[in-house]
């Protein structure tokens, strides 16, 4: 099973991540030293604490005490289950009780799975093992059905969900969000100029150096449609989003993909549509972050295209009230 989790986390690129919630130092300590050789660890001391780091970093695993002051874990576990970002994270409690009831309670507040107290560390870790397998299995084959085929970043399907959850996400922390829609300049003359074949691997080869530039798990690349992308950027306002679009456009620059038919560079070139909001609300909806983003675009692509463009904050206040 071991390697089975190996092989997961190798295809992912990262190794799993364990979220330890315990108001007792004492506690963390013993299992962040079990388990820290195989896992990336993350520590909370309260319920809130853990609720808050899991929107942050998402982890594939919680091993979650039961008695902490506060939110205890069955209430912490069933805040998780109500938000949809983090409703598919499994929580394993670790907890002194052991009646019936007390794991019916837990297992109806959403947990997978009881360890006793005092902590058994060959226990421990053969749990830990098999639910992270379990989680990490349910994320592959879930991803296979969200991915594009050709580029390996998210379709269209997994965009529009996205940009719901991280929309209410930022509503709810109180942050920005950003958006960016990109565009291969000319795209149509490449592929009636090099064929189809040529064509796709030009997408893939541009995909590849769009999403190296976003090192966040939460944020979102996905191939919109046809030679469109999209960048979802919770938590990043205007101008690190402006920041990250030219970066990428640097990317997809420095690949020297040569292109004849192209009326803005000999190279491929991107055209990138950036907005933002402060902090989506109840006046503002993903739907019109979208359509400003198309807006900021099309000017990229009336100014000459290769560039990124997003217009000064009282131009998107005005563009935003007429996508609105």
């Amino acid at each position: 099973m071991k390697r089975i989790l190996e092989e997961l986390s190798s295809l992912r690129g990262s190794r799993p991540r364990v979220l330890l919630c315990d108001d007792q130092p004492i506690n963390i300590r013993l299992a962040n030293a079990l388990l820290k050789g195989d896992y990336e660890i993350f520590m909370a001391t309260s319920g809130l604490q853990a609720i808050e780091l899991c929107e942050k970093v998402v982890p594939d695993l919680i091993l979650m005490d039961v008695n902490m002051p506060g939110l205890n874990g069955y209430e912490t576990c069933e805040r998780l289950k109500q938000n949809t970002a983090t409703l598919g994270i499994p929580v394993i409690f670790l907890t002194g009780l052991q009646s019936e009831e007390d794991e019916v309670k837990g297992f109806d507040a959403g947990g997978v799975d009881f360890i006793s107290k005092p902590i058994n560390g060959t226990v421990l870790k053969a749990r830990v093992l098999t639910h992270l397998t379990l989680k990490l299995q349910s994320d592959f084959y879930r991803n296979i059905a969200v991915t594009d085929s050709l580029t390996g970043l998210f379709n269209r399907r997994k965009f529009d969900s996205e940009l719901a959850e991280k929309w209410e996400l930022c509503k709810r922390s109180g942050q920005a969000m950003s958006l960016l829609m990109i565009d291969i300049d000319y795209f149509k003359k490449y592929n009636d100029h090099y064929g189809h074949q040529a064509g796709d691997h030009c997408l893939a080869e541009v995909a590849h150096a769009i999403r190296s530039n976003f090192h966040r798990s939460y944020d979102c690349v996905a191939r919109y449609g046809g030679e469109e992308f999209a960048c979802i950027l919770p938590m990043a306002g205007r101008e690190q989003a402006l920041k990250l679009a030219r970066d990428v456009c640097d990317a997809v620059a420095r690949l020297h993909l040569p292109h004849a038919r192209s009326d803005a560079s000999e190279f491929v070139t991107l055209s990138i549509g950036v907005a933002s909001v402060d902090v989506p609300g109840h006046s503002s909806t993903p739907a019109a972050l979208i359509a400003l983003a198309d807006q900021n675009l099309y000017q990229a692509k009336a100014h000459g295209r290769a560039q990124v463009y997003c217009a000064t904050p009282v131009e998107d206040a005005a563009l935003q009230s007429s996508a609105s």
